[in-house]
């Protein structure tokens, strides 16, 4: 039977990590406790420097992305709501249809 790999949040990462650049704890100890291999470590402290500019980003960058995408979506959904009022027409002058022609 295989052991299941325990999937870590980005929060619990960032915790982990934590202990080992501002409390100084030992790797091993950080292991040992989390029940980790050093590599798995030293990999998400690559990707941590690595990616650690994306938190000194502009917020207005993202906000301004946020509200493309709000925009976008309500035009997705106003092109539904009128795409909903075509098909009730279509519909409903297919069921008058039938019922002149005797079919309903």
């Amino acid at each position: 039977m295989t052991k299941q790999r325990k999937q870590y949040s980005a929060q619990e990462k960032v915790r982990i990590l934590r202990e080992h650049l501002i409390e100084k704890a030992p790797i091993s100890d950080i292991c040992d406790r989390h029940g980790l291999q050093a590599s798995v470590l030293y990999r998400w402290q690559k990707q941590f420097f690595e990616n650690g500019a994306a938190a000194f980003e502009s917020r207005h960058a993202g906000n301004a992305r946020e509200r493309k995408m709000s925009a976008r979506i309500e035009a997705l959904q106003s092109k539904l709501t009128e795409k909903n009022n075509v098909i009730a027409e279509i519909m409903e002058s297919h069921v008058a249809l039938k019922k002149t022609l005797g079919e309903i």
